[in-house]
C-alpha cells in the first residue's frame, strides 16, 4: 500500500514523492502550497528592493543631486549587474543549504540596502560612490530569484511544475510594479513620522521623503523572514553538492535555454529597470512615472496567468510565437519614437511597451516549462543506466539547477538594457540603435526555438 503521509524530521521532508498521485493528493499538495505561498511574498519583496533604483534615480535630481543622464542610467543598471552575478552563486545554494534556511537568509539580507538607501538620500553630501555601492547591494534582491525558483521546482510534480513556477515567478515579478506604484506614493508624505527623518525640498518648491523608498520595505521584510524560517521546509532528496550540480555545464540545452530565457526574462527585467527613465527622457512633457508601473504589472500577471497554456500546448510552441510578437512590438516602439513630436505618440509608445511586457511574461512562463520537459528526455538519452526513480531524481535535480542558472544569465538584461539605452543616446542622440539590437537578438531566439524544439523532427520536441 502506498505511503500517503509526509515523513518529516523537524522542518526537513525526508521522503518527498510529488509524482506519486496518492501521496500528492493526500499530503503533498498541502505542504507544497504552503511553501509556495510563503516563497511568493519573499520573492515579491526581493524584486521590489532590486528594482527600487528605477524610481529613485528619477527623483534624485529633484532634491539636489546633480548627476548626469549617464550617471543616472548607471545607477539604474548596476543592480541588474550585481543581481545577475549573484544569481550564478544563488543558483546552487538551495541543494547545499536547504530551501528554508537559504530563503530566510536571502530575504533578511535585503534589509541592508533598504535601510542604507533610507539614510543615504537624506544627506545631500552623500558621495556618488555610496549610491553606486547601494545600487550594487540591491542586487541581493536579484539573486533571490534563482534560489527561489530552484526551491519551488522540487516541491511540485511534472504535471503542475509549469504552473507553480509561473505563479512563483509571476507574482514575485509583480514586486517591480508594486514598487513602482507604491514608492511614488510613500515618498510624498512622512509616513514614518519623526523616525523616518525630515523631508527634502524639491527644485519645484515641494517636499519629498525619498528615504521612504527604502524604509517602506523594512517591516515587510522582517515579517517575510520570520515566515520563511518558521513556515517553510527543506527537502532531503534535493540535497546535492556543487560538484553534483555542475554537470549542467556540459548540457548543451542549458546554454540554449540561457539564450532563450535572456530573450524573455532578460527583456522583462531590463525593460522594467529602464522604462521609467527612457519614458522620461524621450517624452519629458508627459508625467510618465504615474503610468510606468503598469508595464511590470502586465508582465508579472501574464507570467502568473499563462503557465497553464504551456503545460497544455507545449512550452516550445508558445515560446516561438512569443518571440514573433516581441519583434513586432519593438518595431512598433521604433515607429512611435520616430514620430514622438506628434500628438498621441507617447500613448502609441506606451501601448507597444505594454505588448512587450505582456509577451515577456508569457515567454517567461513557457521557457521555464520547457526546461523540465527537455531534461526528462535528455537524462533518459544520456544516462540510460539509471532506474526509473534515479532518472526522475536526476532530471529534477538538473532541471532545478538549469532553471536557476538560466535565470542568472538572463538577469544581466537588467544591466544591459538600461546601459544600452544610455550608450545609444550618448552616441546617436536616441535609443533606436539599442532597440534594433534587441530585435536582432529576438530573431536569433526565434530561430533557436524553431531549430531545436518546434520544427518537425526537432532534437527535443517540447
Amino acid at each position: 500500500m502506498a505511503n500517503t503521509t509526509v515523513d518529516t524530521a523537524g522542518h526537513v521532508l525526508k521522503h518527498w514523492r510529488p509524482d506519486e498521485p496518492s501521496f500528492w493528493d493526500s499530503a503533498g499538495r498541502r505542504v507544497a502550497r504552503r511553501n509556495l505561498w510563503i516563497s511568493i511574498p519573499c520573492l515579491l519583496l526581493a524584486f521590489s528592493v532590486w528594482m527600487v533604483w528605477s524610481v529613485v534615480v528619477a527623483k534624485l535630481p529633484l532634491i539636489g543631486f546633480s548627476y548626469s543622464t549617464s550617471q543616472l542610467f548607471w545607477l539604474a543598471a548596476l543592480p541588474g549587474l550585481s543581481g545577475a552575478t549573484l544569481r550564478i552563486f544563488y543558483s546552487f545554494m538551495v541543494p547545499i543549504f536547504g530551501g528554508r534556511l537559504w530563503t530566510t537568509i536571502s530575504t533578511a539580507s535585503l534589509l541592508i540596502p533598504a535601510v542604507g538607501i533610507g539614510f543615504a538620500v537624506q544627506n545631500p553630501a552623500t558621495h556618488y560612490l555610496v549610491f553606486l555601492a547601494l545600487a550594487l547591494l540591491c542586487g541581493f534582491g536579484g539573486g533571490n530569484f534563482a534560489s527561489s525558483m530552484a526551491n519551488i521546482s522540487f516541491f511540485y510534480p511534472k504535471k503542475e511544475k509549469g504552473n507553480a513556477l509561473a505563479l512563483n515567478a509571476g507574482l514575485g515579478n509583480a514586486g517591480v510594479s508594486v514598487m513602482q506604484f507604491l514608492v511614488p506614493l510613500v515618498i510624498t508624505a512622512g509616513v514614518f513620522g519623526t523616525l523616518g527623518g525630515a523631508s527634502q525640498a524639491t527644485s519645484a518648491g515641494g517636499q519629498l521623503w525619498l528615504q521612504n523608498a527604502g524604509f517602506v520595505w523594512v517591516p515587510f521584510l522582517v515579517v517575510a523572514t520570520l515566515a520563511a524560517w518558521f513556515g517553510m521546509n527543506d527537502i532531503a532528496d534535493a540535497k546535492a553538492s556543487f560538484k553534483e550540480q555542475s554537470v549542467i555545464f556540459s548540457r548543451r540545452h542549458n546554454w540554449i535555454m540561457c539564450i532563450l530565457y535572456t530573450g524573455t526574462f532578460g527583456s522583462f527585467i531590463g525593460y522594467s529597470a529602464g522604462f521609467p527613465l527612457l519614458a522620461k527622457t524621450q517624452f519629458p512633457e508627459v508625467d510618465s512615472l504615474q503610468f510606468v508601473f503598469l508595464g511590470p504589472l502586465v508582465g508579472a500577471l501574464s507570467r502568473a496567468a499563462t503557465g497553464w497554456i504551456s503545460d497544455r500546448f507545449g512550452g516550445g510552441r508558445v515560446t516561438f510565437w512569443t518571440f514573433l510578437v516581441m519583434i513586432a512590438a519593438v518595431a512598433g516602439v521604433l515607429f512611435f519614437l520616430g514620430i514622438k513630436t506628434q500628438p498621441g505618440a507617447f500613448w502609441g509608445f506606451f501601448a507597444m511597451f505594454m505588448v512587450l511586457f505582456f509577451a515577456t511574461g508569457v515567454g517567461n512562463a513557457s521557457t521555464f516549462q520547457m526546461i523540465p520537459t527537455i531534461m526528462r528526455q535528455e537524462i533518459g538519452r544520456l544516462m540510460p543506466e539509471l532506474s526509473v526513480e534515479q532518472h526522475r531524481r536526476q532530471a529534477d535535480r538538473e532541471s532545478a539547477a538549469i532553471i536557476a542558472f538560466t535565470s542568472a544569465i538572463a538577469a544581466y538584461g537588467a544591466f544591459f538594457i538600461p546601459k544600452a539605452y544610455g550608450t545609444s543616446i550618448a552616441l546617436t542622440g536616441g535609443p533606436a540603435m539599442a532597440l534594433y539590437v534587441f530585435m536582432a537578438f529576438y530573431a536569433l531566439c526565434l530561430v533557436l526555438t524553431w531549430l531545436f524544439y518546434t520544427r518537425r523532427n526537432a532534437t527535443v520536441p517540447c
